[in-house]
């Protein structure tokens, strides 16, 4: 079975909206771990909001190593309404995330990684299809923004695989399933 990653950026209050906003400078320790976690994922789920913000901008972009990453990976797209996708590698998905990707995760790759959506990752949680949460603790306190961890989940424990400081004051914290 494939794992279901999340990958996510937060402030120290929990702020998961918009890093730009908050996070200040991504050192070479920020970019090495996010390499290491895309290296082993083959397939992404975003939702409308995330690939209508990021489709402008990372198919001519050339910040690695995400912009290779995601131009060339099978980006699985979450909509209720309709989208003429225009990026490459782009699969758009009209039915309820949670049986999507209880399939996929049955099907033949590497790891799923959730990047940037929220909701969808919180839906995700919700239902108890994450199976791996990669997290960069940056040092800033954002104030206000939507959170990733919000909504009700049932009580479960998860096992501290990684807990890394980076030399600007980011953790790199990641969490399985045990």
């Amino acid at each position: 079975m494939r794992d279901v990653v999340v990958y996510s950026l937060l402030s120290l209050d929990g702020v998961a909206e918009e890093p730009g906003d908050w996070m200040f400078e991504a050192d070479e320790d920020v970019l090495t771990n996010l390499a290491g976690v895309i290296s082993s994922q083959d397939d992404v789920l975003l939702g409308r909001g995330t690939y209508d913000y990021w489709a402008d901008y990372w198919p001519t972009s050339d910040v690695q190593p995400f912009a290779d990453f995601i131009n060339g990976t099978t980006k699985h797209v979450f909509t209720s309404s309709r989208l003429s996708a225009t990026w490459s590698a782009t699969t758009v998905v009209e039915e309820p995330a949670v049986p999507y990707v209880e399939r996929l995760r049955q099907g033949p790759g590497g790891d799923v990684g959730v990047h940037g959506s929220i909701r969808l990752a919180q839906g995700l949680l919700a239902a108890d299809l994450v199976d791996r949460l990669e997290l960069v603790v940056v040092p800033t306190l954002a104030g206000s923004g939507r959170r990733l961890f919000t909504h009700q989940v049932d009580l479960r424990r998860l096992a501290l695989t990684k807990a890394t400081p980076s030399v600007t004051g980011c953790v790199f914290l990641g969490y399985q399933r045990p």
